[in-house]
């Protein structure tokens, strides 16, 4: 953290080239929001993205970046944190460019537990190259690449992430920017792999895609937003509620059958065990609302302070420090 005050201004840079209505535009307000709010100062940060329409998002913000290759901002991004931990490492890609030819690499970021804010903005399709279905379309898409509709199932990000170990998970909706704000800023002070899933539109090819949570009142409807130690209510006025039933959850109504808030499970970010979280979030309509905010935050080793501290380990049982002392370890002779 900086002595100093930054404001959002401080952070912007450029002018963003998106679509109108793209939700790029949306993210990166509430990006610029989060940096002022966190207060680290711009040259302790780097923006590291693959390639995509979202990841063109160095370039409008001041701090260092890097627009790397397809799919291999994670990889990047991992040996920026370990070569220098002091860094805050924002990494931005696409559905398709950190699921698809980048899962490899995200998969083991996640599961190293590097201390990277790994951002997620999933439009479900591929908007640089013209509108290809993505790892995360829905099966039976019609796209460019689809045209009589895809025959494969999707990728669930939250899935994924809890499978590969994940400690940290949030969802928010790009156009949401208050609650989008409050969810950058607690992946920044998680320490370790932060997954952010960012559910944005493409105007262009795959319009609506969240339509069901794109303005405040969808949200209203058909969200839940959590909240660790807070009872999981939802609905235009907190009328509804999630209760456990079996190995599964339910929606209930509050007043009918006698249930109260008393009755309703308490969100638990903290909790070791993943069970719930992950039921919360892989929940989808109609049935169960789409679960935003912070769903999992578990404190756990990272890779860069263990790589850290094994070096300083091995360094102190050497007894060379440097090249010249190493070479000095061998024999050694004099020519005349």
């Amino acid at each position: 953290m900086s002595d100093k005050v930054y404001t959002v201004q401080d952070y912007k840079s450029g002018q963003p080239r998106w679509c109108p209505g793209c939700g790029d535009h949306a993210f990166l307000n509430s990006l610029h929001k989060a940096m002022a709010e966190l207060g680290t100062a711009p040259h302790d940060i780097a923006v590291i993205s693959g390639i995509g329409c979202s990841s063109r998002l160095p370039y409008y913000v001041n701090t260092y970046g890097f627009h790397t290759i397809h799919g291999r901002a994670a990889a990047i991004a991992t040996g920026a944190k370990v070569a220098n931990p002091n860094l805050t490492i924002w990494q931005i890609s696409g559905d398709g460019d950190g699921l698809a030819i980048g899962g490899n690499h995200f998969i083991h970021a996640v599961r190293r537990n590097i201390d990277l804010n790994m951002i997620l903005l999933n439009n479900r399709i591929y908007g640089l190259t013209k509108g290809q279905y993505s790892p995360t379309s829905e099966r039976g898409f019609v796209s460019k690449s689809s045209p009589y509709g895809t025959v494969e199932d999707p990728f669930h990000p939250a899935e994924l992430a809890f499978g590969a170990r994940g400690r940290f998970f949030a969802r928010c909706i790009a156009v949401d920017g208050a609650a989008s704000v409050e969810v950058l800023k607690a992946a920044a002070t998680h320490k370790g792999a932060s997954v952010v899933e960012v559910l944005q539109n493409c105007v262009i090819f795959n319009d609506g895609t969240h339509a069901s949570v794109a303005t405040k009142e969808g949200r209203a409807k058909n969200a839940i937003y959590l909240e660790h130690g807070k009872p999981m209510l939802f609905g235009e006025n907190k009328e509804f509620g999630l209760m456990q039933e079996g190995f599964g959850l339910k929606v209930v109504k509050l007043g009918e059958n006698g249930i109260t808030e008393k009755d309703i499970l308490i969100h638990d970010a903290h909790c070791q065990d993943n069970t719930l979280q992950l039921k919360l979030a892989l929940m989808e309509g109609p049935d169960f609302p789409i679960a935003l905010g912070v769903i999992r935050d578990v404190d756990a080793p990272t890779y860069n302070d263990a790589v850290t501290e094994q070096i300083e380990e091995i360094k102190g049982k050497k007894k060379y420090h440097n090249f010249q002392e190493l070479l000095m370890t061998n024999d050694t002779w004099e020519v005349k």
